[in-house]
């Protein structure tokens, strides 16, 4: 495999990370922006993200509170 060809499925493979990860906000219950935003940060722990909304924290203070 070339570098190239390395280089574009790492793109891939991470385009489908994100939007994974945004898929799993929005169902969590976080407004389209805030979870694009989140899902955009691999360092932000997706369960803890998870977990806040659903505990009653609206999605834009859940998004300050984590970033």
């Amino acid at each position: 495999m070339s570098s190239a060809e390395l280089e574009t499925l790492v793109e891939v493979e991470t385009d489908v990370v994100i939007c994974w990860r945004f898929e799993e906000l929005v169902r969590a219950g976080y407004e389209d922006h805030d979870a694009a935003e989140l899902a955009h940060h691999p360092e932000v722990d997706l369960h803890r993200a998870v977990e806040l909304v659903r505990r009653g924290c609206p999605s834009n203070t859940a998004l300050r509170i984590i970033l």
